[in-house]
């Protein structure tokens, strides 16, 4: 959790003051959700996220290196700076894909929970999306057709609350997004997306339950942005006190303090994490800017990919 916010806000921040040339969704305040999920799943498993998921691929264990190196276009990026913060894959960590359609990541990832059942594996598909996503048509055919072929797929909708720049409750007539699990006859569950124990669990259940071919499974992890859309971002759509009272319970310190309170950590080794956090982060920043752009060599390649190596 530590890292992925280091890292949202140090790119922010070297982005809003002009060091480098780069665009960010950024993520910060939802940073217990790839926690969780990414203790409970294993490299494998496959992972489809969003524009807004650069803590999902830290979650999901793709080195800083790659991660920074894709958003500001460097050679030593995920994809080799071609795909930019949009677009980065990394299969050897089981991230597929990031789109920047909204609600298009959930056929994708049904696709990819077809292909472990067509091989004979019992690794499972998670994909994640916002609560806007829900209103999408890609994603009610996705959960029709995993639901109909009992695929072991794990639906992740991380509810921030805002559809880019629309509240909730300005776009769909329910008041749980998991509720939509019920037109598919899956399990819906709808969880503290700010608690990271309750996302582990919740994803730990799902994920042995689609191994077990018991099919999908829809998870609504409620948490909140405190950031705008995208870097920059005025936010004037965003009420005040909305916005105060999420930062009051920002899950970080949140669950810092949980742990300082059942005894598990000292202040000494939390602080340590914090700095190596810090520390992991500019690293991996002055290696990203010390690595060159892609050349003109790169403009025809990566059409095909040799599966050869990667993870069946």
């Amino acid at each position: 959790m530590t890292l992925a916010a280091a890292c949202d806000e140090r790119l922010r921040r070297g982005i809003l003051r002009g060091e480098f040339a780069a665009t960010i969704w950024p993520s910060r305040g939802q940073e217990a959700i790839p926690a969780g999920m990414g203790a409970a799943l294993r490299t494998d498993d496959r992972l489809v996220t969003t524009y807004r998921g650069l803590h999902d691929l830290i979650g999901k264990g793709v080195p800083l290196t790659q991660v920074i190196g894709e958003v500001l276009g460097h050679s030593v990026g995920a994809s080799r700076g071609k795909g930019g913060t949009m677009h980065i894959t990394a299969p050897e960590q089981g991230v597929m894909l990031c789109t920047g359609i909204v609600g298009a990541g959930v056929p994708v990832a049904v696709g990819l929970a077809l292909a472990a059942v067509q091989q004979g594996s019992d690794r499972v598909a998670a994909v994640c999306f916002g609560d806007g996503a829900t209103n999408t048509g890609s994603f009610h055919e996705g959960m029709n057709l995993a639901s109909t072929w009992q695929l072991p797929v794990i639906f992740v909708c991380q509810n921030n609350l805002f559809a880019e720049m629309t509240p909730i409750g300005d776009t769909m007539h329910i008041d749980q997004v998991a509720d939509r699990a019920l037109a598919y006859a899956m399990p819906g569950l709808r969880i503290d997306g700010n608690d990271p124990e309750a996302v582990y669990q919740a994803v730990t259940v799902a994920a042995e339950r689609s191994r077990g071919g018991g099919g999908p499974t829809l998870l609504e992890c409620v948490t909140f942005r405190f950031k705008g859309h995208y870097t920059g971002d005025q936010m004037s759509y965003m009420p005040p006190d909305e916005l105060a009272a999420a930062e009051a319970v920002d899950p970080i310190p949140r669950y810092r303090q949980k742990l300082l309170d059942n005894g598990v950590s000292s202040e000494d080794e939390l602080a340590a994490i914090d700095e190596q956090a810090t520390q992991q982060v500019d690293t991996a920043l002055q290696e990203v800017l010390a690595a060159s752009v892609p050349g003109l060599d790169e403009l025809e390649k990566d059409f095909f990919v040799d599966m050869k190596g990667i993870p069946a």
